[in-house]
């Protein structure tokens, strides 16, 4: 089900994005990469001058929802903190037959790609049969991602492929509804319906968590579904740079806004980076970033800024 994007999740990669990005092509189901930029050929900083001319930015396509893989360095990783759900229904792999042998086929394409994700990663839940679903898996992949897989009831309310997972833990633990009610606020006038989902709290003291935190929580900006979890196993690090969400504006007053509205902390503001009140990393740049990058000069400036400022690109 293609997905009207408002916001992408980019994933910070040890200069190894375009590797990466093919790794996850072949691993994934309706997926396909690209690289989308490079870094330019002088004029980098000194730390930055082995990258010149090295992809900047790979984009990875999965059943229509785009991540990003910044190609960068050592600095970061992604973590259990932000994680990418697929959702195997067996109405996205009819293969001519019954329902009975299109789940057959979503069982089949969500164990190879396990298989694949897990070669070289490290599992988290092993795959299997659990009270919330009938087969299910939490792994981190060779390149630090991590995923879960689930083969999702088709008669239930579909959702897209792919769902960015955010767990609320360490500093954050507690706030997830309080997260997805600001986010929901904050976009509601993207396209489509914005709004909060499904929520079900744990109901009883669950590791860090309270009765009321949320167990599992989901919501909607535009067209484009989220989860929010608080943690129930006191084991999820906190919200790094290793993944972050980037929103494309359309001019000069949307950056602004959701700069003010999201930033929470000045020495985390770089390049159009920063970290909100729950410590989740945003990128927030004009629509048309990568042409405003091909001015002369520009990737230097760049590197000065904090907010994005179109006018001085």
């Amino acid at each position: 089900m293609p997905v009207t994007q408002r916001i992408v999740p980019n994933i910070w990669c040890n200069g190894n994005a375009e590797a990466a990005g093919a790794f996850y092509g072949k691993a994934l189901p309706f997926a396909r990469s690209e690289v989308e930029s490079r870094y330019p050929l002088e004029d980098l900083p000194e730390f930055q001058e082995h990258l010149a001319g090295a992809p900047l930015v790979v984009a990875v396509d999965v059943a229509g929802t785009k991540l990003r893989l910044i190609n960068a360095g050592p600095e970061f990783r992604p973590n259990q903190s932000i994680s990418l759900m697929l959702n195997f229904d067996p109405l996205l792999f009819e293969d001519g037959s019954s329902p009975g042998h299109s789940s057959a086929a979503a069982r089949r394409s969500l164990a190879a790609t396990w298989e694949r994700l897990a070669e070289g990663g490290v599992v988290h839940m092993e795959l299997g049969e659990y009270p919330f679903a009938k087969l299910y898996g939490w792994v981190e992949d060779r390149y630090g991602l991590n995923w879960q897989l689930m083969l999702t009831n088709p008669e239930g309310e579909p959702r897209p492929f792919v769902i960015p997972a955010l767990m609320f833990g360490g500093a954050a633990q507690g706030r997830a509804a309080e997260a997805a009610d600001f986010y929901v606020s904050l976009f509601k006038k993207s396209r489509g319906r914005s709004g909060i989902g499904n929520r079900y709290p744990y109901g009883v003291p669950t590791g860090p968590a309270g009765p009321g935190e949320l167990a599992f929580g989901e919501f909607r900006i535009g067209n484009q579904w989220f989860i929010g979890n608080d943690d129930g196993s006191g084991q999820t690090p906190n919200f790094t740079h290793g993944v972050s969400l980037e929103v494309r504006c359309k001019d000069q007053a949307e950056i602004d806004r959701l700069w003010e509205a999201l930033s929470a902390d000045p020495e985390a503001e770089m390049c159009g980076w920063l970290k909100d009140r729950f410590g989740v990393s945003w990128q927030i740049v004009p629509s048309n970033v990568e042409e405003l990058l091909e001015r002369p000069g520009a990737y230097d400036r760049i590197l000065g800024m904090k907010r994005l400022v179109i006018a001085d690109f």
